[in-house]
């Protein structure tokens, strides 16, 4: 299911961080709303960027986008806003969420945070009473959990 457009409304003007070119070579630039809906489907689905369906734009352009989006910080802004979206269409129950973690270790030095035993990151998820993922975090793998629990806020998604 695409975006409504109410939530495209909500995030057309984060959306644009990519200046549209003045020249009238090279390709032509997607529809971001169709970009948007393509890089959804992946988060949603699960499946690999070149399984993206025909009805959305090149997968190469999808993920560019989404890794464009993502190091500016926008991808993040987006998100909140299309929570903020679901939450004022009631689809987002957070009169119990659940708080889970997992660790794993850190490869080749790649790493949140230095631990006292090596290397390792700490992956969060938070979830309302029905299982939505409200929040995703990584941390250093030495904090404990519940100390890292403290850190969410779900009162922001009120």
């Amino acid at each position: 299911m695409d975006c409504r457009d109410e939530q495209w409304n909500a995030v057309k003007d984060l959306l644009g961080v990519i200046v549209q070119k003045e020249e009238t070579r090279g390709r032509p630039r997607q529809d971001m709303r169709a970009v948007l809906n393509g890089i959804l489907w992946v988060c949603r689905t699960g499946a690999p960027w070149k399984d993206l369906p025909g009805r959305y734009p090149p997968y190469q352009t999808c993920h560019r986008y989404f890794q464009h989006w993502c190091k500016a910080g926008v991808w993040d802004k987006a998100l909140y806003r299309l929570a903020l979206d679901l939450r004022d269409r009631g689809k987002i129950d957070i009169t119990e969420c659940f708080l889970d973690g997992t660790f794993a270790s850190a490869k080749k030095g790649r790493d949140i945070g230095p631990t006292k035993r090596g290397k390792g990151t700490k992956i969060m998820a938070l979830t309302d009473a029905h299982g939505l993922p409200i929040a995703v975090r990584t941390f250093s793998a030495s904090p404990n959990e519940g100390d890292l629990g403290r850190s969410y806020d779900p009162q922001q998604c009120r």
